[in-house]
């Protein structure tokens, strides 16, 4: 499975290995050195991924994720440094959909991509035609589209998968190992916060108050469940 990645990092020791690495791959490759000339990019091209560091001169990889955010949808991967645990949780927190902490093998990053790109491909494929809906919550299917209450909301596409695995069933508390397991198709061993935070950017979207949740409900000691309201 292949696709279009936009790689950005000012190591040109790091960015040029990575793009000839994934070129390898069959993957498509654009290259960036600068964080405003990666947002023009992102946004005068249509990508699959976009694999960001977070430091970056001009500007930084977290504020790029902030504003794409919202004005697309595409899968972002950031790349971080192995102390700069605020910075993963900020990208989560942001919308980011996957971080890889340096220094990381070649193989470790074509292996998030590819779990990316194949997510995409299962939630594009999944039950056209059917709808689910959980109380004042109703997911389109075919469309790829979320009514909360009647009116829209755009989701990024882990927050979609996050609603969707809860959707299936409702009532049933799921394990943040399990959340994070079904979101990265892959056995997850990290850091439960990296869970917390894209619930919390769930929250913003589903609930009428996200301080004081109604339908994405926390089960203590457990993880989480979504309720019909």
């Amino acid at each position: 499975m292949t696709g279009r990645v936009l790689l950005v990092d000012d190591e040109r020791d790091i960015l040029d290995p990575l793009a000839y690495a994934l070129e390898r791959e069959g993957f498509d490759v654009t290259s960036s050195m600068d964080g405003v000339e990666a947002l023009e990019r992102a946004r005068e091209g249509t990508f699959d991924v976009l694999v960001l560091d977070v430091m970056l001169p001009g500007m930084s990889g977290i504020d790029v994720c902030r504003t794409l955010r919202g004005e697309s949808d595409v899968p972002i991967v950031m790349l971080t440094a192995r102390d700069a645990e605020v910075d993963r949780v900020l990208g989560l927190e942001l919308g980011a959909d996957d971080y890889v902490t340096k220094p990381f093998s070649t193989a470790e990053l074509v292996s998030r991509i590819r779990a990316i790109l194949r997510r995409r491909e299962l939630d594009r494929a999944s039950r056209p035609g059917s709808e689910i809906r959980v109380g004042g919550i109703a997911i389109d299917l075919a469309r790829h589209e979320v009514q909360i209450d009647g009116s829209p909301v755009t989701l990024t596409p882990s927050e979609f998968r996050l609603l969707l695995l809860l959707a299936e069933e409702p009532e049933r508390a799921f394990t943040r190992a399990q959340i994070m397991e079904h979101l990265w198709q892959t056995p997850y061993v990290g850091d439960a916060r990296a869970c917390d935070a894209h619930v919390s950017n769930l929250r913003r979207k589903i609930e009428r108050d996200p301080t004081h949740p109604e339908r994405l409900v926390t089960v203590r000691e457990v993880g989480y469940k979504l309720v019909p309201v």
